[in-house]
């Protein structure tokens, strides 16, 4: 016999059966069927878009997805490839998308600043995370200022301007004095949203001069404190007497009194301003007011009413907050500003807008082969977003092709769909407030059906009831249910059944013969399975004797009975309850088999009693209720607190315990429960009472223990349930006898406030714990680990004393003893303090500087000693300020920037540098008194970086075929202009675009005229500049040819006046014909004139890419004519050159270049060949003998030329090098002056350098083998050369003067090697 299970199926939830849905499939959520069935990957937990992050902690980037197969994991970073692997610091969590970033383990969160972007994908699709911004909070340091004393006259007004650093996130701003209490704000005086202390009007009491700003980092939980800020306030009653003093009796006159003021504004100035806010945020509006009375704000809305419930005012009504704004709250609100005197008044103009909100996202959808279905995705903003589309994260666009899609605004219809079609979906909503994406897929699945109702399932249900027989089903396309009774019997049709559409066959009203078999069969056309599930109609549970309506005096007895009947096969369980709860834990309730007893009932047993009979099936229930009537009169009980006690006495006095008894007072019906004990000091603290102790309420008597020296009264309070009584009268006084202190004093510390002394602090004793007259402390120190007696001095009434002459930050021993006129109490415990601080003595030194990038570089430097700090070591700054642009050799006063790393570190990095400058920096060790010595100034340079954008582009002089165009100069072009690029491309009047045409132009132009263009057209340019590091951002213009004038032709504006012309060979401009446009597209990716330089061992690959921005190149290779797999190289970044290494010499080999991410797109196969293995390399020649003997008599022959040439030049002579150049003067070859970087020439004054080895390049533009760039030991010693993990050159060159070039730089030619090289110079 098969083993059933058994369940209710009138509890059965519709909402857990399957559902099924006319548009799609529905797939149920059951764990089996989820594991078996293909399913694109959908990202169920990422990090919010904006992360700021501790810098200190390491950072955790979540992405987390699901799928089947369970989808693999990837990252881009600011837009490229991220590979974690290169990266020790990065790992990934193991069946995870997330990002652990090791920062606790040397690593820098700001290197790992940026918008990072998860992909989770598997065969069915590709899902995306949104752009997650990482940022480090900051909590940077307040920039020194010197703040001037703020002297103000009585009732004028007065800013305290904080100026907090910029933090990230925002900093906490509050105001406090040097005591570390907040400052009291009134209407008079308060602080303003941007953080600064505004007084209406000053008063003398204003006068102090610790008026400090804090502002609190919360993100790294840090404070930073301003400098103390000075306010005095003059009087006019002292000023009066300082002009007595100072001038004659006339003058005196002229000295006002305080005058009153009307309102004027300090915040906001002017008569309106305006102010954005979001939708959903907090509107925030500030007016604060001078004058005399102080003003009194009040808010109003132009034209309407301020939002009842959401409008709050703060800051003394001087700031309207308004949470949940929304559109309709835009328009103009003022405040007023009133005294007696008169109103001032500004109008804010608030204009609501909106971050893009989601109206219908997109939903998943999983279809069959051949079925329809749509993607829609609705959202609203202000402005409008716009909708686009992704395709398994790559626009809709450039996406594989599908003709079951069709994309139309917001809605993707699909028709006819086949397995191919499956894919996730990205539907990104944008405005210039921010963006929402969403993924959802679409799977497409064909299966046969599966029920996924267990076999043989038993539902039992009571007869009449409604009978809810499942029948969990799933396939592609979907089935067809139907039903039978029994195992041979007929489908099951009738108005007595109802057919649910999750496969639930309803039998309404469940009858006894309505009891078994019943089978479940499910079809479509790939296949047809069934079930069989039993079914069991019991008989409903009766009370056929219910409970009665009871009256019962009290203290009697009474029953109620509850007799039931039910189904054989049902275990029924009777439960009673009291006004619909618990029935009380009382011995007097008795629960019988059939009732309920009461015994000696009391009032509090009225009430309502009821019987619940449960069966696993049903629940009954019938109730009765029970009225207490009082029995025969007696009298009333009175319950009170009791009386309180009496008659106290102490015996059995000693100098540390008595003993105290005492006569309990009345109870008032309610026992005692405890007694409390209370003692006063009449010595110390008359007057006041304090808890001694607690004893139960049987007891009369407690032996109580004492303090000595103190003079004792003791009182007795009673308590019951009730509440407490009155204290008793106090006992007699008891004077215990004086003794030794049995404590010390706590908290002692020794901290120094100058560099030569030490300042030892404790608590003070009280009065209770001195032990007797004449209480004073013994403080006593030593230098620690120093063979030195202890120094001591006996001091009283205070808690503070200074020892001085000590030296600098030393660590000391100390302990402070009490003692009173009648001994010392126990020896005290030992602390370590140190003597005062004083600024550290020497400078950090080694300082290194090790460029990263153009932006980014690292320092180093050596600890210095512990003995030199003086002082608790509190970490390092690292002062560093641009000298000049090496672009433009300007210098300029640029204020110095502090980095502050803190503890021994002997490192740190330095971000935000700009390219191509020169920088200084020094470093400085900081302990708790201050800074010490600078080091040494240290020069660095930061390599190329891309421009800026162009300063302006104009277009002017419009004819029927030409425009010309101007252009500035980048404002910032980080290195040496090689070239500018421009891009243009027509624009008809549906603003679609035409061929894009790309010119290169000399980097010395300023302006070109382009000719040949289409009359009455608008085109579009895209100009930008080039340093060799690659190109600068682009600026755009539009421009229109004009119309054709009667066939009349204007002269080219500019002709002869130093413009370039272009001309482009285009078809002549027909008037009858016009040119044709397409929509935009992606171009087109292209990879072309792959060229490879072979060398022994390794080969340089080179290309030319044609295509979208951020694309990551891959180079493969392999053997020529092998059957072999290809080799993979990933190229770093998007360069356009890479380096194989590791070939074998005489080797043909064949290589390609691709683009991940495109699928097939690759350059064309090019063969090479490495050269063939040189023998000598296996031998070191500088150790061979002739080579030795040759370079000794190089050496020799140099010598010789020296001397002679060192005589000719004494004898007033020429040397054979300076007469060939005075024959053949050749102003291309002139030195270089060193001061300004002009050309000169020989002069008799540089006769005396030193001869220059390699000064000139040769006029023909070779390099001769002995000056190739292949060697970087010609640029100067101590160059500080540093490489890239993949052994690329970052540093700057800081070469010999002979490695200047001798051509200038006006050469519009591509830069050999080693003119580039020396272009750093």
């Amino acid at each position: 016999m098969m083993k059933k299970k058994i369940i209710s199926a009138s509890k059965a939830s519709l909402v857990l059966l399957l559902c099924q849905m006319l548009s799609a499939l529905d797939v149920p959520l059951d764990s089996k069927l989820l594991e078996e069935l293909s399913q694109p990957p959908t990202i169920t937990q990422q990090s919010p878009k904006d992360y700021i992050v501790d810098p200190r902690e390491n950072i955790v980037i979540q992405c987390e997805a699901k799928g089947k197969p369970p989808p693999s994991f990837s990252w881009t970073r600011n837009g490229t490839h991220f590979d974690i692997d290169k990266d020790a610091q990065v790992t990934m969590k193991p069946n995870s998308g997330t990002l652990v970033i090791n920062i606790m383990n040397g690593g820098k969160a700001e290197a790992y600043e940026g918008v990072y972007q998860c992909t989770a994908r598997n065969e069915r699709g590709a899902a995306i995370s949104n752009n997650i911004v990482i940022r480090p909070s900051r909590s940077p340091l307040w920039t020194k200022e010197k703040l001037e004393p703020n002297q103000v006259r009585e009732g004028d007004s007065l800013v305290l301007h904080c100026r907090p650093p910029v933090g990230l996130p925002p900093p906490i701003i509050f105001w406090m004095d040097n005591a570390f209490q907040r400052l009291p704000q009134s209407e008079r005086v308060s602080q303003g949203l941007n953080g600064d202390l505004y007084f209406s009007n000053v008063q003398p009491e204003d006068t102090r001069e610790d008026y400090i700003c804090y502002a609190r980092f919360n993100h790294t939980q840090t404070i930073q404190q301003k400098q103390p800020i000075s306010v005095k306030v003059f009087s006019m009653d002292s000023l009066n007497d300082t002009i007595a003093a100072n001038l004659s009796d006339t003058d005196i006159y002229g000295a006002k009194p305080v005058t009153e003021r009307q309102p004027v504004l300090l915040t906001p100035t002017g008569s309106t301003s305006t102010k954005v806010e979001l939708r959903g945020n907090v509107l925030l509006l500030e007016c604060i007011a001078a004058g005399l009375p102080t003003p009194v704000i009040r808010w109003i809305k132009e034209g309407g009413e301020l939002p009842a419930n959401r409008t709050f005012f703060e800051n003394f009504k001087k700031t309207l907050k308004i949470v949940d704004v929304s559109e309709a709250d835009s328009g103009n609100y003022k405040c007023i500003a009133r005294n007696t005197l008169g109103s001032a008044h500004h109008v804010i103009s608030v204009t609501v807008k909106a971050a893009p909100y989601w109206i219908t996202a997109p939903r998943n959808l999983v279809l069959s082969p051949g079925e329809d279905g749509t993607l829609i995705c609705r959202a609203n903003g202000n402005p409008k977003p716009d909708i686009s589309w992704l395709a398994n994260g790559v626009p809709i666009a450039i996406a594989p092709e599908d003709p079951s899609r069709k994309v139309d605004g917001d809605t993707i219809i699909f028709s006819q769909v086949q397995e191919r079609s499956s894919a996730v979906y990205q539907c990104n909503a944008s405005n210039e407030y921010g963006y929402l994406l969403a993924n959802a897929f679409v799977n497409v699945l064909a299966e046969p059906p599966r029920i996924l109702t267990a076999a043989n399932k038993l539902y039992q249900v009571i007869a009449d009831s409604p009978a809810l027989l499942d029948c969990a089903y799933f396939g592609s396309p979907k089935p067809e249910i139907e039903w039978f009774k029994g195992v041979k019997g007929s489908i099951l049709r009738g108005n007595e059944y109802v057919f649910h559409d999750n496969g639930t066959l309803e039998i309404p009203v469940a009858q006894k013969d309505s009891s078994g078999t019943y089978t479940c069969v499910a079809r479509n056309e790939l296949g047809k399975i069934q079930n069989e599930v039993q079914l069991e109609v019991k008989d409903p549970t009766m009370i056929i004797k219910q409970p009665e309506y009871k009256v019962i005096q009290r203290y009697g007895q009474v029953s109620f009975e509850c007799i039931i009947k039910h189904d054989s096969t049902l275990l029924p369980t009777v439960i009673w309850l009291k006004d619909n709860g618990e029935l009380p834990g009382d011995e007097r309730f008795l629960v019988g088999k059939d009732n309920l007893t009461i015994m000696n009932v009391t009032d509090k047993d009225d009430g309502t009693y009821t019987c619940i009979v449960n069966t696993t099936l049903d629940s009954v229930s019938a109730s009765a209720v029970l009225t207490v009537v009082a029995a025969p009169p007696t009298p009333a009980i009175i319950y009170a607190r009791p009386n309180p006690p009496f008659d106290l006495e102490l015996t059995g006095q000693l100098e540390r315990s008595v003993e105290l008894s005492w006569v309990p007072g009345d109870e008032n019906n309610s026992p005692i429960t405890n007694f409390v004990i209370e003692y006063e000091d009449g010595l110390h603290e008359p007057g006041v009472w304090h808890h001694q102790t607690e004893v139960p309420g049987t007891q009369t008597t407690v032996q109580l223990k004492l303090s000595p020296y103190v003079n004792y009264s003791f009182r007795v309070i009673a308590v019951n349930e009730i509440g407490r009584s009155q204290p008793s009268e106090p006992s007699e006084q008891y004077l215990t006898k004086s003794a030794n202190p049995d404590e010390n004093p706590p908290n002692v510390q020794g901290i120094g406030s100058e560099p030569d002394n030490l300042v030892i602090t404790w608590e003070s004793l009280t009065g209770f714990q001195s032990n007797g007259p004449g209480l004073q402390y013994k403080v006593s120190w030593r230098q620690k680990d120093v063979d030195d007696e202890w120094t001591s001095v006996i001091v009283a009434n205070v808690s503070k004393y200074i020892v001085s002459g000590t030296p600098t930050f030393v660590p000391y021993e100390i302990k402070v003893q009490a003692l009173n006129d009648l001994g010392y109490a126990p020896e005290p415990s030992e602390v370590i303090g140190h003597s005062g601080e004083d600024l550290p003595m020497v400078a950090p030194g080694n300082v290194q500087v090790h460029v990263i990038n153009s932006t980014l570089a690292k320092v180093h430097w050596d600890t210095v000693p512990l003995k030199t700090v003086r002082g608790h070591l509190q970490g390092y700054k690292v002062y560093y300020w641009k000298v000049q642009s090496l672009s433009r050799r300007s210098k300029r006063h640029v204020e110095k920037k502090i980095l502050t790393f803190r503890g021994n570190k002997t490192f740190g990095m330095l971000p935000g540098l700009e390219p191509y400058s020169s920088y200084k920096l020094n470093v400085r060790v900081v302990n708790g008194k201050g800074e010490g010595p600078a080091s040494p100034d240290k020069v660095f340079k930061t390599p190329e970086g891309v421009p800026s954008s162009p300063s302006f582009l104009k277009i002017t002089n419009p004819t029927l075929d030409s425009l010309t165009l101007e252009w500035g100069s980048p404002t910032h072009p980080n290195g040496v202009l090689t070239s500018y690029i421009l891009k243009f491309q027509p624009i008809n009047n549906t603003h679609e675009l035409g061929p894009l045409v790309e010119i290169r132009i000399p980097a010395n132009e300023s302006s070109l005229i382009l000719k040949n263009l289409n009359y009455s057209t608008r085109y579009k340019f895209y100009f930008n500049a080039q340093t060799s590091v690659g190109s600068g951002s682009q600026i755009t213009e539009e421009a229109v040819t004009i119309m054709d004038e009667a066939g009349f032709l204007r002269p080219a504006v500019g002709a002869g006046k130093g413009y370039s012309e272009i001309l482009f060979a285009t078809s002549p401009v027909m008037h009858t014909v016009r040119p044709t446009f397409y929509k935009v597209q992606p171009l087109y990716p292209r990879i072309r004139n792959v060229t490879t330089a072979a060398a022994e061992t390794y080969a340089n690959i080179s290309w030319e890419y044609e295509g979208p921005d951020h694309v990551n190149f891959y180079v493969e290779y392999g053997v020529a004519g092998s059957k072999e797999d290809w080799k993979k190289e990933i190229v770093n970044g998007s360069r356009s050159f890479f380096v194989l290494k590791g070939l074998t010499p005489g080797t043909a080999y064949k290589v390609r270049v691709g683009a991940e991410g495109l699928s097939g797109f690759r350059s064309s196969e090019d063969v090479f060949e490495t050269g063939p293995a040189m023998a000598s390399r296996q031998v070191d020649i500088a150790t061979q003998g002739w080579f030795i003997g040759l370079m000794c008599a190089v050496a020799l022959l140099i010598l010789i030329l020296l001397i002679v040439c060192f005589i000719r030049r004494n004898k007033g002579g020429k040397y054979p090098v300076k007469e060939k150049e005075d024959a053949h003067a050749d102003p291309e070859i002139q030195p270089m002056k060193e001061d300004d970087g002009t050309f000169g020439e020989y002069s008799d004054a540089e006769d005396h350098k030193p001869l220059k080895k390699g000064s000139r390049t040769p006029s023909d533009r070779t390099v001769k083998k002995e000056d190739s760039d292949d060697s970087l030991v010609d640029y100067g010693e101590g160059v500080n050369g540093q490489f890239n993990e993949d052994g690329s050159f970052i540093g700057q060159y800081s070469g010999k003067k002979e490695k200047e070039p001798a051509e200038g730089n006006e050469s519009s030619e591509a830069p050999s090697p080693v003119n580039a090289m020396n272009s750093f110079v």
